[in-house]
């Protein structure tokens, strides 16, 4: 027997959809300004036009300009925790495959988001004492997976016994240097070509002698 959604509980659902898609405005009509502009040169009615809404609107979703930031900031990382663990998992058992579906997922989060990933570079330090420790915390908490990837690939004897940490660093700082350095290397390459040459020399940085046999289909 179906069973039919009742009118109260699509009305809910419709209305959570139209409050994720208005956050989702506003979020990228302040990374984009604050990119730009800088943080301390924007303010909400700035944001408020870019997204065109009102500023009372933002003033719902966010207390103050800080609270703003901070959001497009941990936006970035909750899709790195949502995305880059799945990823991995999809990929099956091979240790070379997982690290590099997940590096994959971290630079298309990064593709996706490239005036919030510069805008966090530059401003992150604006934020208070709290907001720090809550962005370093989700940090080492979306990085956790790639360590795993390594750590699992050394226990394979597929990598060598490299500083799982320091790998997993080096992922991150090139993942981050496509919006870093996108002025450039977008006239080269695409994000798939970029996530592929520089995987290859990740990989023959760290791959035992013996080999990582077959690669990814």
């Amino acid at each position: 027997m179906t069973t039919e959604t009742s009118p109260r509980a699509r009305g809910e659902k419709a209305r959570e959809e139209r409050v994720r898609r208005r956050r989702r405005e506003i979020l990228q009509a302040a990374a984009r300004l604050m990119e730009e502009s800088g943080y301390h040169a924007v303010s909400m009615q700035a944001v408020a036009e870019q997204a065109e809404i009102s500023v009372g609107l933002i003033y719902t979703y966010f207390g103050n300009k800080e609270d703003l930031l901070r959001a497009v900031i941990v936006d970035i990382l909750e899709d790195f925790q949502e995305r880059v663990p799945a990823a991995i998992e999809g990929a099956g058992t091979d240790p070379v495959d997982r690290l590099f579906r997940g590096f994959q997922e971290f630079c298309r989060v990064i593709d996706a988001k490239l005036d919030a990933t510069v805008l966090a570079y530059r401003e992150s330090q604006t934020l208070d004492v709290e907001g720090r420790r809550q962005l370093m915390e989700l940090e080492i908490r979306t990085a956790a997976p790639i360590k795993q990837a390594v750590v699992d690939g050394i226990a394979q004897g597929v990598f060598r016994d490299v500083d799982p940490d320091l790998v997993t660093h080096n992922i991150a700082l090139i993942a981050h240097g496509w919006a870093l350095k996108h002025w450039n290397l977008a006239g080269r390459f695409s994000v798939e070509d970029y996530v592929e040459r520089e995987f290859e020399l990740l990989l023959a940085a760290i791959t035992a002698e013996k080999g990582p046999g077959e690669r990814r289909s």
